[in-house]
């Protein structure tokens, strides 16, 4: 995840933090949306 992380803060011009939040909100919204792919999503970004 942290090549993520890194692309986003170099293409977005954000933070560390920031990036970590849009992450997780990019999960979660995902998650909330196709409740059957969860278990991918934990798995490609983490289960946090």
């Amino acid at each position: 995840m942290q090549e993520l992380i890194e692309k986003l803060k170099s293409e977005a011009g954000i933070t560390d933090e920031q990036a970590k939040k849009a992450i997780e909100a990019i999960k979660n919204y995902v998650i909330e949306k196709f409740p059957m792919l969860e278990g991918a999503v934990g798995n490609l970004f983490g289960n946090s």
